[in-house]
């Protein structure tokens, strides 16, 4: 089963996922980044793919992709630093990135080497669902790689539901339109998009992300979804120490306040 199907197997609620970038603060830190966030508890990784134009990106993600790219970092480079990570490692790890160095790399060769160092899972924010479905589905399946799709609350009903059916694994549930960020809380607005998604009753369980910073926002989170995916928060504190370990434990107790 790949680990990400059996992560939601085995666990229903409170699940945290971070985000951080390949390549930053130091280029040969991604392994030694994963090791520790599965030694401080947390249950599933997005590793980024750094990349010049991330438009989905906020300033603080936007700024580790740049200095992950200057430190040398390259979809290349990265999966000969999960090599053997699966010795040491077993939760579920996922990659983030945009279309275009996947592309260059060449999709299938892409989903290949992602099998042979142990990726469970894609997410590609700018690739259009038509392509997914006739053009990157059958290889990635045919990889047991899952792509996990967003929507937002702009998302119709009827998409939702579209790739609710078309998908496996889970569904990222973007907490806003905007761009990557913490915020302090979730408003109305917000509140009443989590609800209109609790009512659909998907098939498949939902991880909210975007802005997800202290306790509150926290908690909205895990009321309303499998759990939370933490990003801008993360990759701040491990800019700042430069330390994945004290980078975890300073987010673990701002989580708290």
């Amino acid at each position: 089963m790949n680990r990400i199907n059996k992560l939601f197997a085995t666990k229903s609620e409170k699940i945290l996922s971070i985000y951080f970038c390949a390549g930053h603060p130091t280029l040969e830190g991604t392994a030694e980044t994963i090791k520790t966030l599965e030694k401080k508890g947390v249950d599933m990784i997005e590793v980024g793919i750094p990349f010049s134009d991330p438009m989905a990106d906020g300033p603080v993600i936007q700024d580790a992709a740049t200095k992950a790219l200057r430190n040398g970092m390259s979809l290349k480079k990265l999966f000969s630093q999960l090599e053997g990570i699966r010795s040491d490692v077993n939760m579920p790890l996922i990659l983030m990135g945009y279309l275009n160095p996947i592309m260059q790399f060449g999709f299938e060769a892409f989903c290949k080497r992602c099998t042979e160092v142990g990726i469970d899972g894609v997410i590609i924010p700018d690739l259009p669902f038509k392509d997914y479905l006739e053009e990157y589905k059958p290889v990635a399946d045919k990889y047991d790689i899952r792509i996990i799709m967003l929507i937002t609350p702009e998302t119709s009903d009827e998409r939702i539901r579209f790739i609710d059916e078309h998908t496996d694994g889970f569904i990222y549930m973007v907490s806003s339109a905007a761009t990557t960020g913490a915020q302090k809380e979730f408003g109305d607005q917000k509140q009443a998009y989590f609800s209109r998604i609790n009512s659909m009753n998907l098939k498949h369980p939902r991880m909210i992300g975007f802005g997800i910073s202290n306790k509150q926002t926290l908690e909205a989170a895990q009321a309303n979804a499998a759990g939370a995916i933490i990003g801008s928060k993360f990759v701040n504190l491990i800019e700042e120490t430069q330390d994945a370990a004290k980078a975890m434990d300073a987010l673990l107790d701002a989580l708290k306040k």
